[in-house]
């Protein structure tokens, strides 16, 4: 029983790093910057689309042990196999591990002018090829290794920013509906899409400590959900609160270097080092993860076996170089369109599996495609 509970804390560390990537770090900093009044709102909607969501998406999944295939199955075999390979490219290579990539360097671009953006890709990719290849340890080395120094890091910033320095006015423009506003940028974290897939292995970790089923399993992901789920939450607070203290100071920085510039202020230039640390490790968490996830994807999925997988973690790299060059700011622009169609649709399918688990509720496309096409057509005429 020990052992179980030592393995749902670490589990519950390891969920807070694979989930707590780029998204988590700019758009918490974003809401803080940006929020007049009605902060406690915004935080609200935030912590719904960004923490509540995603882990019950990840909660879903484990209904059906983990198995993304059959949860998605449920839609159709053809159209369910086609989301899957578009959420793989979203999280993976098209999407979220260059925003990792591009997010760090635009904050280690704060204290080093000098670095190159292709150069530091490359070399960013070596390190994740590195730090993946030995896939079956990747849960162990961020869950006792790089999380509980992410988390130090994470919380010296907000500690010295809220509590041990001088504050600005609060806010520096006027957001209509707080909350509504929380609840967009929330998307835009897109670990919904990501909670699918971390699902598996966090299941399969949990089950190796116990025998039985799902059922028998659900209590300590449960508990190991609720550790990442409040480590989130508690950052974003933290987070927003910071960049709200510091409001006017943020004036006119780009969002892809908030993080660099609350290090500078709060920290000074050169103890702003622990800021660049700090995203380091927060990226490299997140891009192991979804690297690891994409690579095995291509391997038994698409090429089935026929390729090493140390050949699917070079593809999968070398793509993420090529997206890497259109920045982060790019990047966002590039995934906004997709975002505002999937993400509301994969809501209501995650809510369906789980009332079909529960209470054997049948219908399951009439909703998920009903929704997306109304929000497609909403997103057009708008």
């Amino acid at each position: 029983m020990n052992k179980i509970k030592s393995t749902s804390f670490s589990t519950g560390l390891a969920m807070f790093s694979m989930f707590f990537g780029a998204g988590n770090i700019t758009f918490p900093l974003i809401i803080g910057q940006t929020v007049e009044g009605g902060l406690l709102w915004a935080l609200l909607g935030l912590i719904i689309t960004a923490v509540l969501i995603p882990f019950s998406g990840l909660m879903s999944t484990v209904l059906f042990e983990g198995d993304y295939e059959s949860f998605f199955k449920r839609i159709g075999k053809i159209p369910g196999m086609g989301i899957i390979v578009i959420l793989i490219c979203l999280i993976g290579p098209f999407g979220g591990i260059p925003r990792c990539i591009t997010l760090t360097y635009s904050t280690l671009n704060v204290y080093f002018s000098g670095m190159h953006l292709l150069t530091f890709s490359v070399m960013s990719c070596l390190l994740i090829f590195l730090c993946s290849w030995k896939r079956h340890r990747i849960l162990d080395l961020i869950g006792y290794v790089l999380s509980p120094l992410l988390i130090l890091f994470l919380l010296s910033i907000i500690v010295k920013g809220v509590f041990f320095s001088s504050s600005d006015p609060m806010g520096i423009s006027h957001v209509v509906h707080p909350f509504l506003y929380g609840l967009q940028e929330g998307y835009n974290t897109m670990d919904l899409l990501a909670s699918f897939f971390f699902s598996s292995p966090v299941y399969q970790r949990l089950k190796s400590q116990e025998k039985g089923g799902s059922r028998s399993l659900f209590l300590p992901i449960f508990k190991a959900s609720l550790i990442g789920a409040a480590l989130l939450s508690l950052i974003y607070v933290g987070f927003s609160y910071v960049a709200a203290h510091h409001a006017q100071a943020l004036l006119g920085t780009p969002m892809d270097q908030l993080l660099g510039k609350i290090g500078q202020i709060v920290l000074g230039h050169h103890a702003g080092m622990v800021v660049c640390m700090s995203i380091a490790l927060t990226c490299l968490t997140t891009a192991i993860a979804l690297t690891v996830i994409c690579a095995e994807f291509l391997q038994k999925r698409i090429c089935k076996m026929r390729l090493r997988y140390e050949w699917a973690l070079a593809i999968i790299l070398l793509i993420t170089i090529g997206i890497s060059s259109l920045e982060f700011t790019g990047i966002v622009r590039l995934l906004l369109p997709v975002l505002q169609v999937i993400y509301p649709a994969l809501l209501i399918l995650s809510l369906f599996n789980i009332f079909h688990k529960m209470f054997d509720y049948k219908p399951i496309k009439f909703p998920v495609f009903t929704t997306a096409s109304l929000v497609f057509i909403y997103q057009h005429i708008a």
